[in-house]
């Protein structure tokens, strides 16, 4: 590398060490872009150590650190500015160590050193460096977002939408590494890639009613792919509510309201008519409005045909994109429970329509069965991910394995304390 080193004498130490940075590590400029770390005051007596100074090295590559004169290394650790170690080993020979796990890219680091001579002479010393600065960055927006009471249904899953596409496989899998989502109680879930830039993470089951949950993207300056890195580190924690699952059989024309596994209430409903059939399957919970206008050509009826419809609607929860609600239809209570009349929504006295409204929020559930209409689409028109088989689903995932939600704080939670999220 370009740029002098700072030299060392240890009295402790026998021989001297020579702490090289990344092979073909210096910037292209050339220019001295890194300090030297500042050296001990030289003593009467001991060897020589190099310690790293010079241009901002290349964290593509690996980082050697080499003992001379016979020397042999005891110890080497390498510790980002982030606290994080870097993982690497020693030669059988203990001449030499060598990084296996991977520099940041913008990350100052610090080499701890120790070695012995081979003859009862034993030291220690330090240095460090700082890698070059990450040109193409790739950031994440994390979703639910966690505004409002950032408490959310059993069925919510998290989202993950990239900045730019990714499409290689190994970069897929440096992308899931970056991806942490840990929470109190733990369980088993894994990630689907939606598409080249969207993500989502999913329990194998619903998550349990009260579980807290941190999603971080926490590997700022990671390697993704040549030239690509992890960007800003970002977090979301939040919270699942009670277990709120309404089932609607189109067929028998009821809605069926649990809580926590306990029926709360039955309602007659009405679903799609021939032609406009509810979708089946499980959805989930979108957003909620009070008031909303429906008008028949945003599902492409015509205007002036004899299904055209321009309403005022109330009490209205969305479960799909492009305009599947529950929601206040005064105008057929003679119909519900009897017979489907709607063109695709889940219709409900004005009075039950406002009590759903109260009793749901954003992720809960709601299931159709027995409609003559198509399966729920798994993505793009909201959430239908609970549609894909588990199996399916893990396939998916770049690292192509589940993954467990255990933290730092569950062994601490498990024993009373507060869980570390």
């Amino acid at each position: 590398m370009s740029g002098t080193g700072s030299l060392v004498r240890r009295t402790a130490v026998a021989a001297a060490l020579a702490v090289l940075a990344p092979v073909a590590g210096c910037s292209s400029s050339g220019g001295n872009a890194a300090q030297a770390v500042a050296a001990p005051e030289a003593v009467d007596a001991g060897p020589l150590v190099h310690l790293p100074a010079g241009a901002a090295v290349d964290p593509s590559q690996p980082l050697t650190v080499t003992a001379e004169d016979g020397s042999r290394l005891t110890d080497v650790t390498v510790t980002g500015s982030d606290g994080r170690l870097v993982a690497g080993e020693l030669a059988s020979d203990q001449h030499s160590w060598h990084s296996t796990g991977r520099l940041h890219a913008g990350t100052t680091y610090t080499v701890r050193v120790a070695a012995d001579d081979g003859h009862g002479g034993r030291g220690d010393t330090s240095g460090g460096f700082s890698t070059t600065a990450p040109k193409d960055q790739i950031t994440a927006d994390l979703g639910p977002d966690s505004a409002g009471t950032g408490v959310y249904g059993v069925g919510q899953p998290l989202t993950v939408k990239l900045s730019e596409p990714v499409e290689e496989p190994a970069a897929r899998q440096e992308i899931e590494r970056s991806l942490q989502v840990v929470s109190q109680p733990a369980v088993t879930g894994a990630w689907y890639w939606v598409d080249d830039k969207e993500l989502h993470f999913r329990p194998q089951e619903y998550w349990p009613a009260g579980t807290r949950i941190r999603l971080s993207y926490d590997r700022p300056g990671a390697l993704v792919s040549a030239g690509r890195y992890v960007g800003e580190a970002s977090s979301r924690s939040f919270t699942i509510g009670d277990r709120v699952e309404a089932l609607v059989d189109a067929g028998s024309h009821q809605m069926t309201y649990r809580r926590n596994g306990a029926v709360v209430a039955t309602f007659p409903v009405t679903t799609g008519k021939p032609g406009f059939s509810t979708r089946n399957g499980i959805k989930v919970v979108l957003g909620q409005e009070s008031l909303v206008r429906m008008n028949g050509e945003t599902i492409g009826i015509k205007e002036g045909s004899k299904e055209a419809y321009d309403l005022d609607v109330h009490w209205a929860t969305r479960v799909t994109w492009s305009g599947e609600y529950v929601h206040a239809a005064p105008w057929s209570v003679g119909s519900q429970g009897v017979e489907n009349v709607s063109h695709g929504c889940t219709g409900m006295s004005t009075d039950n329509a406002k009590w759903f409204f109260d009793q749901t929020r954003i992720g809960d559930i709601v299931q159709v069965v027995n409609s003559q209409g198509a399966q729920m689409e798994p993505f793009g028109n909201g959430f239908g991910d609970w549609n894909v088989d588990w199996g399916a689903w893990v396939k998916h995932s770049a690292l192509g394995r589940a993954v467990s939600t255990a933290g730092p704080g569950d062994a601490a939670a498990d024993a009373g304390a507060d869980p570390v999220i």
